[in-house]
């Protein structure tokens, strides 16, 4: 795309370089090449930069075999046999002396200082799935940053309808909706629910996002599947594996991480056995999402320097538990407890009974990341009375440790 604003009469002719294997050369190894060096090597380019001097992040670069670096400044001949160069030094003299060799070799040049004295321009790139985008707008950069930004942001949500002329591949995805906040999924996770024929959605999933949802999109509640002589997670895997039969493309949105207490390798397993590929798309956890969003941090310096997390959906003196709570309770770090909130009164006691001080500071937080998030907090002494008394729901994030007591306004230890 271009803006004919600034340069109606001869606007820039765009092309997409094929670089790989190609000699691209790089002038001065300071914030510019920092941002354009990964652009060349991601195409496959045979990069040297010359310049005495770099940045750590462009010299780890060269330390790893990713570009060659000549450590010294620019003299003329370094552009010969190079297809593409890059000009970026803070020497003016320098930069018009190798923009003048460009010119002679006939070699396409970007000039970071001057841009009207460039045989060529970069452009505002972005990347959705196999699709470039490239934006240019004269003499505004910024405008070009934000028109790419639109164009890509649509292409990946699914708002910028970009119909392929090319038969799609059905696709089994188990993706991770995070938290709750249907901001927080990613967007690899939000591209596929809009390429979607099928979404069985859990309960704790983003809700919201399935409203956005063409009209088309067969949408399954995972909660009212008709089980029949089979158990809930049987149900479910069947329903996936008759839509991805079907030719359907099949989403199975599930709250926070597949992967996380969240039975995906469960679904991945039975797929698998019929021959069905899928897609993971990991998803932010609530185990520290939930936390961050009610101002508590899992680790933190000089009080926390790990954190477990755990499940409670089973009791600790129920014989199918698996979670060693002898050893949680001398831990000094902090716990995290999903899908506990009707055991954790059973759950403070073992800690208790196992060492774990009666005072040690609790919170849980109700429905965390959405509009009807609230912190309740306790003590593991008081935790099972307080959980009764504020009427404490699930889904809810229990964390335990004193970490519970930091905050931003208070100092560092």
């Amino acid at each position: 795309m271009a803006d004919h604003a600034d340069h109606a009469e001869h606007p820039a002719y765009p092309v997409g370089l094929r670089l790989k294997g190609r000699r691209v050369v790089v002038l001065g190894g300071g914030q510019v090449a920092q941002r354009r060096l990964p652009a060349l090597v991601a195409a496959g380019a045979d990069v040297t930069l010359i310049s005495p001097s770099a940045t750590p992040s462009v010299e780890a670069m060269a330390e790893s075999g990713e570009i060659t670096w000549t450590k010294r400044r620019y003299e003329d001949g370094d552009l010969a046999d190079t297809w593409y160069a890059l000009v970026a030094t803070t020497d003016p003299a320098a930069n018009a002396a190798a923009s003048a060799e460009a010119e002679r070799t006939r070699t396409w040049c970007v000039r970071s200082d001057d841009a009207e004295a460039a045989t060529a321009w970069t452009p505002a790139t972005g990347r959705s799935e196999g699709v470039t985008v490239a934006v240019l707008t004269g003499h505004d950069p910024r405008r070009s940053a934000a028109v790419r930004d639109a164009i890509v942001e649509g292409l990946r949500d699914g708002s910028l309808a970009a119909p392929t002329h090319r038969a799609r591949t059905p696709f089994v995805a188990l993706v991770g909706g995070g938290p709750g906040d249907p901001d927080l999924i990613t967007v690899r996770g939000r591209r596929l629910l809009a390429e979607a024929d099928v979404v069985i959605a859990d309960r704790l999933g983003p809700r919201d996002l399935l409203n956005e949802l063409p009209p088309h999109v067969e949408v399954i509640d995972a909660a009212k599947i008709p089980y029949g002589r089979f158990m809930a997670q049987e149900a479910i895997n069947n329903a996936l594996i008759e839509h991805a039969k079907a030719g359907k493309s099949v989403v199975r949105l599930k709250g926070g991480d597949p992967f996380v207490f969240g039975r995906g390798m469960e679904e991945a397993q039975a797929l698998a056995a019929e021959g069905i590929a899928c897609t993971v798309v990991p998803g932010i956890s609530s185990s520290i999402s939930v936390p961050g969003a009610a101002g508590i941090p899992v680790t933190h310096r000089g009080v926390a320097h790990e954190f477990t997390v755990v499940s409670g959906h089973v009791a600790p003196d129920d014989p199918r538990s698996l979670v060693d709570w002898a050893s949680l309770a001398k831990l000094t770090g902090t716990l995290v407890i999903l899908m506990g909130v009707d055991k954790i009164g059973k759950i403070a006691e073992a800690l208790i009974a196992h060492g774990k001080s009666p005072d040690t500071p609790l919170a849980l937080v109700q429905e965390g990341t959405t509009a009807t998030q609230r912190r309740v907090d306790a003590t593991l002494a008081t935790v099972g009375e307080t959980v009764k008394a504020q009427e404490v729901r699930p889904p809810a994030v229990i964390v335990i440790g004193d970490v519970v007591g930091e905050s931003p306004d208070k100092p560092t230890r």
